[in-house]
């Protein structure tokens, strides 16, 4: 997966280096139940299904200034603000696309699971990353610096139906205004140490419907993985 621009550097034969972008925001997730699922499943169901949600993933990110940087397993990483930067609008780009994906979990059924529920977690960050093309023969486009792996921790941290955001990122989008936000307080992040963080619970705007914060807060002492 490779952003259009550096796509056609490349077939131009043009040298691709190394870009610096001040700030960006980076959003993991990651299905809390993964493994439960794949109990309960063959590995063509996990194909199946890994396809289908996906899919339904990039229909969503087709409404926003984001890039889908990679997926892996479970795992689905996206980013705002680069190639082409976006002033501080990556932050509310990312926050109401995770919210968008939120909505959709809400009614996405697993066909051969009937009546379970994806609880799907997310974490943001944002701050500085290094922008690279990585390999000739299957180039890959990846995103380097400690907000990448702030980001994954912030997913890796969170509760199942719930979108953790860095302090940093709360504040990019209490500029922007209109999103609701509750501190979280402070949590022992791995490798971190101590951090600040906050749940993203909604946007003035945004009237999709959201998991039900009571199952949300049910989940929350869960250990999924």
């Amino acid at each position: 997966m490779l952003p259009k621009k550096v796509a056609n550097d490349i077939r131009e034969g043009n040298k691709i280096l190394p870009e610096y972008f001040e700030s960006v925001t980076v959003f993991f997730s990651d299905i809390a139940n993964f493994y439960m699922i794949c109990k309960e499943s063959n590995p063509i169901e996990i194909v199946n299904f890994l396809n289908e949600i996906y899919n339904a993933f990039d229909k969503v990110l087709d409404d926003y200034d984001v890039y889908k940087v990679e997926t892996i397993s479970d795992s689905y990483m996206v980013v705002s603000g680069l190639p082409e930067k976006n002033e501080n609008r990556h932050a509310g780009e990312i926050a109401t696309m995770a919210l968008d994906l939120m909505s959709m979990v809400t009614v996405f059924e697993i066909p051969h699971i009937p009546k379970s529920t994806l609880q799907l977690r997310i974490g943001i960050h944002s701050g500085p990353v290094v922008s690279g093309v990585v390999g000739k023969l299957m180039p890959r486009y990846c995103l380097f610096g400690d907000t990448v792996n702030t980001a994954s921790r912030m997913e890796s941290s969170c509760y199942a139906l719930r979108i953790q955001v860095s302090e940093v990122t709360a504040g990019i989008l209490e500029e922007l205004g209109g999103y609701t936000l509750e501190s979280r307080g402070q949590i022992n992040v791995k490798g971190r140490g101590m951090m600040t963080t906050f749940w993203l619970w909604g946007k003035d705007t945004f009237k999709k419907m959201l998991p039900d914060q009571s199952l949300a807060l049910s989940l929350s002492k869960h250990k999924f993985k």
